[in-house]
């Protein structure tokens, strides 16, 4: 475990520690941390397609540190770490293969380094974590026979991690086929599995419901979660799917060789067979989480890294000869620093067609600077000027904020403009010319407004 801990911090902190650029996710999460610390209410006060659990999480480390950045960078390392420690411990205990060992953890952590998107604390990676820990609880139905509290336990589990990240809601499918595979009464037992997923969902709606947000979190949360395939997702911090797909290209060709020979690979007890179906359908509902998400979700790499560490440890089995699955890691590992350290190999970015993930990011803009303490309205999808200022107003996601500033010929669309933006903020950042219309309709709130002559499209409140 120390070697394990030693490699993954070999591979990971000498790129972190000179400071990477912070992610568009990463500032949505920072600046969704910060309105809920100073008292906003998820999806009433702030739109945002966030799970509730984890901006519950954000909110919280804004109340240990103010942004932690540095906060979410460690955690993000540790989420990563406590999965594959977890996973390696379920397949050791449960004997999934007659080898033991530290293989499984081994490739979860050198895969998953293959990428700075694992590097970010995503809802995906905290919806994850609840994912692999639910997997033991499904599994001792085969040997201690039909158990209430373990189904109902795994359930939760999954049901937590939908409220992190929604199409993390199809892994019902993987617990339904364990279900049938080891319980012996399969529909009782399959609802107890329902409950225990559909129980969060139903105390967070509640909860909504008293403090008035419910329909906030259908609108924000639900409908974009299962409409994300439409185009009806929240885009912010996304990497692009070309460059998503092309880092994803490496672990899928892993993974389908090692699907291919797992499948083809006898094995001994009836429970091994049984657990490499599992996995195969965790395969299964894994591709349908990334299509889900469109393959550009941040993180979306991690959904693939438990079946990629079960059916590696096929391709580590002992062959002829037998040096060859030391080459075969060794040829994964450099692969791995290769595509995380291309920047520093002359032509290899440009040879891959594979830009930087830090291009994406974003930087503070001088030009915003004397914003700093101020309060800001940005007009447009650019998270970048909240960096230098407080948001002050619920619309920090674009597209969610087009469900009132999409509709200004809506008389109830402008009513919740008024409240919202109430009082204004100092300064409001224009990047769709949206603030004359505004000005118009709403003159008492966005009425005094003038032009910053050294940052285009700027106006401060006089």
């Amino acid at each position: 475990m120390l070697a394990l801990l030693l490699l993954v911090l070999g591979l990971r902190l000498p790129l972190l520690l000179p400071g990477l650029p912070l992610t568009a996710t990463e500032v949505l999460a920072l600046l969704t941390g910060e309105r809920l610390h100073q008292g906003a209410l998820l999806y009433r006060d702030l739109y945002v397609g966030t799970g509730p659990l984890a901006a519950t999480v954000f909110g919280l480390l804004d109340v240990l540190v103010s942004r932690p950045a540095l906060l979410y960078r460690a955690l993000a390392l540790l989420l990563l770490l406590a999965q594959a420690l977890r996973l390696n411990q379920v397949f050791n205990r449960a004997d999934v293969l007659p080898e033991r060992g530290y293989v499984a953890a081994l490739a979860y952590l050198v895969v998953g380094s293959l990428s700075t998107d694992l590097d970010v604390l995503s809802p995906l990676l905290l919806g994850h974590t609840f994912v692999v820990f639910a997997l033991s609880a499904l599994l001792p139905t085969s040997r201690e026979g039909y158990d209430n509290r373990r189904l109902f336990r795994a359930g939760f589990l999954l049901g937590l991690g939908a409220l992190c990240y929604l199409p993390l809601a199809l892994f019902v499918g993987l617990g339904l086929f364990a279900v049938l595979v080891f319980a012996a009464s399969a529909f009782r037992s399959f609802l107890l599995l329902l409950c225990g997923l559909l129980f969060p969902a139903a105390l967070v709606a509640t909860l909504f419901f008293y403090f008035g947000a419910l329909p906030g979190f259908l609108q924000f949360y639900l409908d974009p979660g299962w409409q994300s395939l439409s185009g009806g997702g929240v885009a912010a911090g996304y990497l692009p799917g070309g460059v998503q797909l092309r880092l994803l290209a490496g672990p899928l060709l892993l993974l389908l060789a090692g699907v291919l020979r797992g499948i083809a690979t006898p094995l001994g007890p009836v429970f091994q067979a049984k657990f490499r179906q599992l996995m195969v359908v965790w395969v299964l509902v894994a591709l349908g989480v990334v299509a889900l998400g469109r393959g550009t979700a941040p993180g979306t790499l991690v959904v693939l890294l438990p079946p990629l560490a079960y059916f590696g440890l096929f391709l580590a089995q002992k062959t002829r000869p037998a040096w060859v699955p030391e080459l075969g890691f060794l040829l994964l590992l450099a692969a791995t620093v290769l595509v995380r350290y291309r920047a520093y190999v002359p032509g290899l970015t440009a040879r891959l067609h594979l830009p930087l993930e830090s291009t994406f990011g974003l930087r503070p803009d001088p030009r915003y600077a004397p914003l700093q303490g101020h309060t800001l309205l940005v007009l447009g999808p650019n998270l970048r000027p909240y960096l230098s200022a407080r948001p002050a107003t619920p619309y920090l996601d674009w597209p969610l904020a087009q469900a009132d500033l999409g509709h200004l010929d809506q008389y109830a669309a402008v009513v919740r403009v008024a409240q919202r933006c109430t009082p204004p903020p100092e300064f409001i950042l224009d990047q769709t010319r949206l603030l004359p219309r505004l000005a118009r309709q709403l003159p008492g709130v966005f009425g005094g407004y003038r032009a910053v002559a050294q940052v285009p499209g700027l106006y401060r409140r006089q």
